[in-house]
This record gives structure tokens, C-alpha cells and sequence, in this order.
């Protein structure tokens, strides 16, 4: 099934500016929210999809990237794995505080509300890549040295040395305090739990009390061929693991590709510029181009058509990149130059008068 475009989806134009995305974001969100359409099954289905939407374009790099490849450029990265309604909130906290009541839900009684204590999501990882073109081209594995803060084994991520938490006395466990500026009542986090509703009486010796401790590990990486530069790989449950139980983020490889001294990438074209005599232009002949293959002494011949002129062009079918899933190859354009000799023989010299006399007659 076909992802929808994302401009449809918000109903904006493909020139709309940061402040008219994020304004129809949010009218999107207050159209399709699950509270205000109690009977309609799909109405969270499109309220996630309308957060994946502002994800992509409401980023300048990943917005780019859609622009040019569409839902194939970003190669899953598109949709930051929103698993409910709370994680939408989660993510677009500013967006949406003033709006929900800072819960999920409407006025401050959101029935999805998640329990601050609760499982909780681990957060993605994002990642580089450096590929060399013929690595891109026909795919490669990769190695991922990851480091980052994982729950801590020896208190199950609660921070405290018994593993058990009382609940905080600032916010009463709700995770948020609330205080009145004029007509309008402004929610933020608790400065005292830091959101988590609940405090260690005694800090965990191995976390110190923070709940996590920092790891290392290795991730095998196998990347398809065709991919290209900007590009993004997702790894699902490769990010940090989940707090209390909640299922681990993503891992977002996205991937560079290194100059290559033979060919520019143009999508699936290849550019190559191609060196030929003045003879070979005017008489035309069979010379010798590297071939983009996993062999890179690997060369093919190509023929130069008689009276070639300089800026001119030669195309190899199939001479390209390897297409994504494997359907065909782009073509290898070689850009014809005419090299002029620096230095000349006597006899060179003679023969190219000769030559030129010849011109002049005609």
C-alpha cells in the first residue's frame, strides 16, 4: 500500500513556509484526534500520519530529500515510529501544549494520557555512513560502532538502589506541576522528578540515580544496493533500548557517498569525462572508459562516431548505477574533451600544417 503525499496529507502547497506548516499541523491534529471522533476507527490512523507528514517537512534535510526521491529517498526514516497518541504528544509537546491541555487529550482530561512511570519508548539513533561509490552502487555490509545511555541492569532503570520509587511530593506523581499566569494555566515539567512522577529515596550505586548507564555495542549493518547520498536506513529496535519495559527506538543510518575519481553520480546516471586526440574526435575510433563494476580496474569499450565535437556526448546503456530492488541500470554518460597537445614534434608540426593548408583550400 501507497504512503500518501505528505503536502496532501496537511493540505499545504509545496512552498509553504515553517509558520503555515506548523498552523496546519495543528488543525489537522484538532480535526483527527481520536477524543473528538469517539466512533471513527481511523481517526488515530490519521492523526499519526498527519504527525509523520509534519515530521518530514517540518525538517529541512529530510523535507529536501522527500522533495527530490519522494517516500523512496527516505527510506522508512520518514515515520518516527509512532506507536500511539502519546508519542505524537511526546514529540510535539510544544506544539500541542496549549492546545491538549499538555496530555494528549482535551482540557487536561486526555483518556491517553501515559502513565509517567509507566513503559516508555527508547529514543532512535542517528548515525553516518561514508560509502564509496561501487559500495552504494551494489550494496555492501557495514560494522556500526554505537555508543549511548542504556537502562541500568542493576536497579531496572529506576535509579534507586532498591529499585523501588515513592512517589514525588512536588507534582503529587503526575509527572507535571501547573501554575496559573492570568486567565491561562501553564503545565510544565516537574523540576524535582524530572517528569518521572517518582524520586529515589536512595540513589542506585551502579547509575548513580540517573537510571541509565552508558554502553557499547556493535551493530551489523547490510545496505542494498542503488542507495544514495542523504539517503536513510532504519534499523527497527537497533536504537536505545525502552524504560520499565517499553520497546526499544530505532537506529537511522543515513548515508554520504565519497567523490569518485572516474564518475559523478547523477541519481542513476553515471558522468564520465571522457579524453579523446584530435584525430580520434575527427576520424572517430574505439577507446577504452572504466566500467562501473565491483571490480574497479574493470574498463569497456566505447565508440567514438566520426566528427565528435568537443562537449559532445557518448552514452552506454545500462552503464549506471544498479536501480533499487534490482530493476535495471541507469546509463553512463561520457562528456567528449578534445585534449590539444602542449608540445609538438617537428614532424607533428609539419603534418597539422599540412593539415591545416587543406582547410584552407577547401
Amino acid at each position: 500500500m501507497s504512503k500518501p503525499d505528505y503536502y496532501e496529507v496537511l493540505e499545504v502547497s509545496r512552498e509553504v513556509t515553517v509558520i503555515e506548516l506548523k498552523k496546519a499541523y495543528r488543525q489537522k491534529a484538532l480535526e483527527h484526534h481520536p477524543d473528538r471522533n469517539p466512533d471513527d476507527a481511523g481517526a488515530e490512523d490519521r492523526f499519526k500520519v498527519c504527525a509523520e507528514a509534519y515530521a518530514v517537512l517540518s525538517d529541512p534535510q529530510k523535507r529536501d530529500v522527500y522533495d527530490r526521491f519522494g517516500h523512496a529517498g527516505l527510506g522508512g526514516a520518514g515515520a518516527p515510529g509512532f506507536g500511539d497518541i502519546g508519542d505524537v504528544f511526546s514529540q510535539f509537546q510544544d506544539i500541542f501544549g496549549d492546545l491538549f491541555g499538555g496530555g494528549g487529550g482535551f482540557g487536561g482530561f486526555g483518556r491517553r494520557r501515559r502513565d509517567p512511570n509507566g513503559p516508555a519508548r527508547g529514543a532512535d539513533i542517528r548515525v553516518d555512513a561514508s560509502l564509496s561509490l561501487r559500495e552504494a552502487a551494489f550494496g555492501t555490509s557495514r560494522e556500526i560502532d554505537l555508543s549511548h545511555p542504556s537502562p541500568c541492569e542493576a536497579c531496572s532503570g529506576t535509579g534507586a538502589k532498591d529499585g523501588e520509587l515513592e512517589s514525588c511530593g512536588t507534582c503529587g506523581g503526575r509527572g507535571q506541576v501547573a501554575r496559573a499566569q492570568g486567565a491561562f494555566v501553564m503545565t510544565t515539567t516537574c523540576p524535582t522528578c524530572g517528569g518521572r512522577g517518582a524520586r529515589a529515596e536512595t540513589a542506585c550505586d551502579e547509575c548513580e540515580g540517573d537510571g541509565q548507564v552508558d554502553i557499547e555495542r556493535v551493530v551489523k549493518l547490510t545496505i542494498p544496493g542503488g542507495v544514495d547520498a542523504g539517503q536513510s536506513l532504519r534499523l527497527n529496535g537497533q536504537g536505545q533500548d525502552g524504560v520499565r519495559g517499553g520497546p526499544a527506538g530505532d537506529l537511522y543510518v543515513t548515508v554520504y557517498v565519497e567523490p569518485d575519481e572516474d564518475f559523478e553520480r547523477e541519481g542513476f546516471e553515471l558522468v564520465h569525462h571522457l579524453l579523446v586526440t584530435y584525430p580520434q574526435a575527427a576520424l572517430g575510433a574505439k577507446v577504452e572508459v572504466p566500467a562501473l563494476e565491483e571490480d574497479a580496474d574493470a574498463t569497456q569499450t566505447v565508440k567514438i562516431p566520426s566528427g565528435t565535437q568537443p562537449g559532445g556526448t557518448v552514452v552506454v546503456r545500462g552503464g549506471g548505477v544498479p536501480r533499487l530492488h534490482g530493476r535495471g541500470r541507469g546509463d553512463l554518460i561520457c562528456l567528449v574533451r578534445v585534449e590539444v597537445p602542449k608540445r609538438l614534434s617537428r614532424e607533428q608540426k609539419r603534418l597539422l600544417k599540412d593539415l591545416d593548408r587543406t582547410f584552407d583550400e577547401s
